[in-house]
């Protein structure tokens, strides 16, 4: 168990790395409490948006400038007008095994990103099947089913069976780190040599967790072509959601093996290129975290997200116990977050206020908890979630990177409040 005097040297060490990357750094204490952490590293991200904008006043828009040459961090860019043609040097969010090579486009966003890509598909099939497993982000096929009518939705359920047999029609596989544990387990244990091509959305995975390897070389065994799309501003900013900024990374290597079958995907790259143009998507040089892909980054980040981890595995724990009947999905894929259902069905509106009152009551009993649609935070986070697959709502509770005995107290007050909020419902 880490200590809270432990936890708060290694948030001294976030913060301190946030404040390297200004010119002018500000005066930054070791933090005395978990409240001091979160406005710290927030007011330190806001300094590196705005010292950003002021040195790089001459890339804008239109790319009048010539001499300019916008950075941030270890990032260069290069673009002209509406960063059309957006070309970036650095780092990769991702460690790759030896001997793979990608392309890597950089969005406005994660939905940006996979929307340029399943929308590019049209260019290489006129039809095909997309494969969606339990728990798959609900904006993802709110996407499919609205905008993409080329790809025909096909939510699997458990067992799985012959889901990723070959079929008359090609097959994408849409891979979602936020599916359910049993269900992405269950994808990695079939044979996929029937399936056309995977799409991973490895948001909620550090992009060097163990996972994503785990995921390319299944996909390399079985010989399908891969892209990985990703939002940047949760795992990737140290808690404190950087900027909007998404990508598509195109992994070379098992293409060779598919030279007999159609369609053929190694357009797909230049084809999504061409959507994020015409979409206008391209990401924003000021949104890419200065901070990210030193040594000390990733190790920072890596102790982070494992104590996250550990938290989501005792609150899984805490809520069996406690909540038996009132827990919803405990055991997603990334392990991040749980969600809490109520005795009667919730719907938006009422999922939300109930987010809403548990945070603001426990929040005025002193814990770092906050209403707020994200994860990955120095604070626990609560809000309305919606499983598109089941069409059913719940409040999402999204675990945070916490010393173990504070969080074990925050996550049992959150169970005393839900029991008593549902037994209040029941009174009234």
């Amino acid at each position: 168990m880490e200590s809270i005097q432990a936890y708060l040297d290694r948030k001294h060490e976030e913060l301190r790395l946030l404040n390297d990357c200004l010119r002018h750094r500000l005066d930054v204490p070791r933090p005395q409490s978990v409240d001091e952490v979160v406005r710290s590293k927030f007011q330190l991200t806001a300094a590196l948006r705005a010292e950003h904008e002021l040195h790089e006043w001459k890339a804008t828009e239109t790319a009048w400038s010539h001499t300019s040459a916008p950075v941030s961090g270890p990032f260069a860019f290069s673009y002209d007008y509406q960063r059309a043609d957006l070309s970036v040097r650095g780092p990769s969010f991702y460690e790759l095994d030896r001997g793979c090579t990608s392309t890597a486009l950089y969005t406005a966003s994660g939905m940006a990103a996979i929307s340029a890509v399943l929308l590019a598909s049209a260019q290489i099939v006129e039809k095909a099947d997309i494969l969606v497993l339990p728990g798959s982000y609900g904006e993802t096929l709110e996407l499919i089913r609205s905008l993409v009518p080329h790809l025909r939705l096909v939510a699997l359920s458990l067992p799985l069976g012959d889901a990723f047999a070959a079929a008359n029609s090609p097959r994408i596989l849409l891979l979602d780190s936020c599916s359910f544990a049993g269900a992405f387990e269950a994808a990695l244990g079939h044979d996929g040599s029937g399936l056309d091509l995977l799409v991973f959305d490895t948001t909620c995975f550090t992009g060097r967790a163990g996972r994503i390897r785990r995921v390319l070389r299944w996909a390399r065994r079985n010989g399908i072509p891969v892209v990985l799309v990703r939002s940047h501003n949760k795992l990737d900013s140290l808690g404190a959601e950087y900027g909007r900024l998404g990508s598509a990374v195109f992994v070379h290597g098992n293409e060779h093996r598919r030279r007999e079958r159609r369609p053929d995907w190694t357009r797909l790259a230049a084809e999504t290129r061409n959507a994020v143009r015409l979409l206008g998507g391209a990401a924003l040089p000021a949104h890419f975290p200065p901070f990210v892909g030193s040594a000390v980054y990733w190790v920072l980040t890596k102790r982070r997200v494992a104590a996250i981890l550990r938290n989501g595995r005792s609150t899984a724990r805490c809520f069996t116990a406690k909540l038996p009947a009132l827990s919803g999905e405990l055991h997603f894929a990334h392990g991040l977050y749980v969600t809490l259902r109520g005795k009667r069905p919730l719907d938006e509106a009422s999922a939300r206020q109930a987010a809403e009152d548990m945070s603001n009551e426990l929040r005025e009993e002193g814990f770092p908890i906050r209403h707020a649609g994200s994860f990955g935070f120095d604070f626990a986070a609560t809000e309305w979630f919606h499983d598109a697959t089941t069409d059913q709502y719940s409040v999402r509770v999204a675990v945070p990177d916490l010393p173990s005995e504070l969080w074990d107290d925050l996550a049992a007050a959150i169970a005393r409040w839900w029991r008593a909020y549902q037994l209040a419902g029941d009174g009234g």
